[in-house]
């Protein structure tokens, strides 16, 4: 088997994986090119001298600059962390297309409104500027996961999820090395910090216009009983006639889970929330969702993301120029290594290895930086223009760190989360995950400068809290998080009730394919009709349960 080969649930048809489902998923993740972009423009922008300049920050105390700098990061997750709650009320009851329409053009005002902002304004219309596009960005963030895993073939879903963090890379690659452009190449004056504010509006521009072509997701129709869209937009997205049995078979599929969900929580607005309050195994899943984003945020990733200058000169990195370089690269390496584990990693090595593998690496770099900088004493030397060995050394393992965060942590908790819950709770599961990640972001961003001015000799103590962090991470996933790869979605019910959870993929696996030979084997020589093939899987469907 190589390491390319898809592990598919059933047999399934080439023409399954094409060109339509990948552009589906693709603009979609316009919307993660956007909030790749407003995570990492936002920290190195705060560091240009034409916008310091034009804001004041010579004349502000230490503390207060962090605090001012804290607020202006820290608003826009604030933001997100409601987004993301109000896209589960939109999901409901507008679809996922619909949805990205209202949060694409609700972020494309927050963008316009931090246009206006100058020296004698003040920073108000950049901080309710950066409110609004977090609203815009929390909503898509809990919209695009579901969408793109609803649409997916279960041997690409990790994949096709994938999309959306490469989108986010993309969009921070943007976001890191636009400040390095301008402020090499241009005046520094208003006009120069404006262009990185003026750029968000291209990949929010790009999503409100590609909404308008995507497909509705058929799961959400067929919860909605649009039966007849729900049908012609699945055979477009899979290429396929309606009378093909993967199409008849997927049909099944969606709608015996339909009616099983139906039938044990009811279907509606508040059964979601009423199967969260009585359900214990449903409770467990939304904890874990949670506790991903906690442990992604406990890797020290959005510290680095939106305050990179600051994090750099810990090591001892000197001048503008030379930080924003620094972090240029660390862009370029956070990219490179996404499209490695998009296409590489995450559908073949699966999600909980590639979890426990990065949280290893990463703690161990983080350990080894930390001593670094308390031994080498790096805020005693900033008069020092070039790095010492040791210095470069912690450079290295910087970018070491990266590369075991990246294909590891960085998009996985966002793949998981996509395909954990059932039909009936993915959009609150989605919602209540995505709300998770900003409120921990949330408190990252709030007080990382505060943690470098407390923690120890040039913040030492947050690298040692981060490795920490990540050691802990490894027990969770060890004990908790189940192999969701290629474990079809109306299958996970089953997963996470199976324990250990270390075997739970294989036994899922045996038996979804044990069920696929029956169901073709009665299948065989018939006029197979949809209602036939429902009752063939409600019967197996029972028959797992027994």
């Amino acid at each position: 088997m190589g390491l390319l080969t898809l592990v598919e649930d059933r047999p399934t048809p080439s023409a399954v994986y094409n060109w339509k489902v990948y552009t589906c998923a693709t603009v979609a993740s316009f919307a993660s090119c956007m909030i790749g972009y407003d995570s990492a423009f936002i920290g190195t922008t705060l560091a240009l001298p034409s916008f310091t300049k034009e804001f004041g920050f010579a004349a502000m105390t230490a503390e207060h600059l962090a605090l001012v700098k804290a607020n202006i990061v820290s608003v826009y997750q604030a933001g997100a962390f409601f987004g993301s709650l109000f896209a589960y009320v939109s999901a409901y009851f507008l679809g996922r297309r619909k949805s990205l329409w209202v949060f694409a053009v609700i972020f494309m005002l927050g963008a316009g409104l931090m246009l206006g902002a100058n020296g004698a304004r003040g920073l108000g219309l950049i901080l309710g500027g950066r409110m609004l596009a977090g609203i815009g960005v929390g909503g898509c963030s809990m919209i695009v996961p579901i969408y793109i895993s609803e649409i997916a073939p279960p041997a690409v879903r990790g994949r096709l999820v994938g999309i959306y963090e490469a989108g986010w890379q993309i969009g921070g690659l943007v976001g890191f090395w636009i400040n390095y452009g301008i402020s090499v190449t241009l005046p520094s004056n208003h006009a120069q910090w404006l262009i990185p504010f003026a750029v968000q509006l291209i990949p929010g521009g790009l999503l409100l216009i590609g909404a308008f072509w995507i497909k509705e997701s058929p799961r959400w129709l067929y919860a909605k009983g649009k039966r007849e869209l729900a049908l012609r937009n699945l055979c477009w997205i899979r290429n396929l006639s309606p009378n093909d049995i993967y199409i008849v078979e997927e049909v099944a599929f969606i709608e015996t889970a339909l009616e099983s969900q139906a039938a044990s929580i009811g279907v509606g607005f508040w059964k979601p929330f009423q199967a969260v309050a009585r359900n214990h195994q449903v409770q467990w899943r939304f904890f874990l969702g949670g506790m991903l984003f906690l442990w992604q945020n406990g890797s020290g990733i959005n510290a680095i993301n939106y305050y990179s200058p600051t994090v750099f000169k810990s090591i001892g990195i000197q001048g503008t120029n030379t930080s924003f370089l620094t972090t240029g690269i660390f862009g370029v390496v956070k990219t490179v290594l996404t499209f490695i584990w998009l296409f590489f990693l995450i559908d073949k090595l699966g999600r909980r290895k590639l979890l426990m593998i990065g949280a290893a690496g990463g703690s161990v770099c983080m350990w080894i930086i930390g001593v670094y900088i308390l031994k080498a004493n790096v805020s005693a030397h900033l008069k020092n223009t070039q790095l010492s060995s040791g210095g470069i050394a912690a450079i290295f393992f910087f970018y070491l760190w990266t590369a075991f965060y990246t294909p590891s942590w960085n998009g996985t908790p966002w793949v998981l989360n996509s395909e954990m819950f059932d039909q009936n709770t993915r959009s609150l599961g989605q919602a209540s995950a995505a709300a998770n990640n900003w409120f921990w972001n949330f408190i990252v961003s709030r007080f990382t400068p505060q943690m470098f001015l407390t923690m120890g000799p040039s913040g030492c103590g947050v690298y040692f809290f981060f490795a920490s962090m990540m050691i802990l991470s490894i027990l969770f996933v060890w004990f908790l998080i189940p192999e969701t790869k290629s474990v079809p979605l109306e299958s996970m019910d089953r997963l996470f009730d199976i324990r250990p959870v270390r075997n739970a993929n294989k036994i899922v696996l045996a038996e979804v394919r044990a069920t696929e030979e029956e169901f073709r084997m009665d299948a065989e020589g018939a006029g197979l009709s949809a209602e036939k093939t429902r009752e063939i899987v409600r019967e197996e469907d029972v028959r797992s349960k027994a």
